[in-house]
């Protein structure tokens, strides 16, 4: 006689990986088009629907996952953050030779701010906003801070070496290299256009790099010397790309 029983079927399991990996990939396809967006339009300007139409999503998919606009763009500038300290840190530094390691960084902050403009524009942006939204943010102080506990490292192990100055202040090193790397770039075409120089020519940012460079290093080294003359640079090159009335209002400068 056949059992009239027949065996319970297992319950289909949930595939909450799939699900997961889907919420997830919806979620940074919003925070993609967000930055895009905001660095294009401002904050302002950057409405929900203009982000969900880029991302090709919904309104309420950006107010699930961030709550609001102002925490997408809050999230959006955690991004921008996190991305730059990502690859600083990726860089192979050997703080026992702090002169080199200094240059590394220099030429880092001044390569990353060239190479990604929509991160000074969206500086510009919540600069604009005077840090209101970052400000919020739990997360941005820790970038900051790694990045001048790289510093400090290098400058203990100069003094240590009695290269560098022992007075100096880690904060203030990475302000001024921030600041030659980001004055450059956010101010790239008015500067070039109130010069006459093309300042975004190799040469022009070649020369830039080199200067910034050893403007620190002379900054920070322990045995400056009396003299303060800068050596002689061949800037014959750099200048060949300039119009001629810049060249002619260079050489009168002379």
């Amino acid at each position: 006689m056949a059992d009239s029983r027949t065996a319970a079927k297992p319950k289909p399991q949930r595939r909450t990986g799939v699900r997961e990996a889907a919420a997830q990939a919806t979620r940074d396809s919003i925070l993609k088009s967000a930055t895009k967006v905001f660095a294009r339009y401002g904050y302002d300007g950057g409405s929900v629907e203009k982000i969900s139409k880029a991302a090709k999503s919904y309104d309420r998919m950006i107010y699930y996952y961030f709550g609001s606009k102002e925490g997408l763009f809050i999230a959006v500038l955690e991004g921008i953050y996190k991305r730059m300290d990502d690859a600083e840190a990726a860089i192979a530094l050997d703080v026992s030779r702090p002169v080199e390691a200094l240059t590394e960084v220099i030429r880092f902050v001044l390569g990353y701010y060239r190479k990604n403009p929509e991160f000074v524009t969206l500086l510009n942006t919540e600069n604009l906003h005077k840090g209101r939204h970052i400000s919020k943010s739990l997360r941005a102080r820790e970038y900051s801070s790694r990045a001048v506990a790289i510093i400090e490292e290098i400058l203990a192990s100069g003094a240590a070496q009695g290269l560098f100055r022992k007075d100096l202040v880690a904060r203030d090193i990475y302000l001024l290299i921030a600041s030659t790397g980001y004055f450059y770039t956010s101010n790239r075409h008015t500067l070039t256009a109130f010069l006459g120089e093309p300042l975004e020519s190799p040469e022009a940012i070649t020369h830039w790099e080199d200067f910034v460079i050893e403007t620190l290093l002379r900054t920070v080294r322990a045995d400056e010397p009396q003299d303060n003359t800068p050596p002689h640079e061949d800037t014959s090159k750099w200048q060949k790309s300039q119009p001629a009335a810049s060249r002619a209002r260079s050489s009168s400068r002379t």
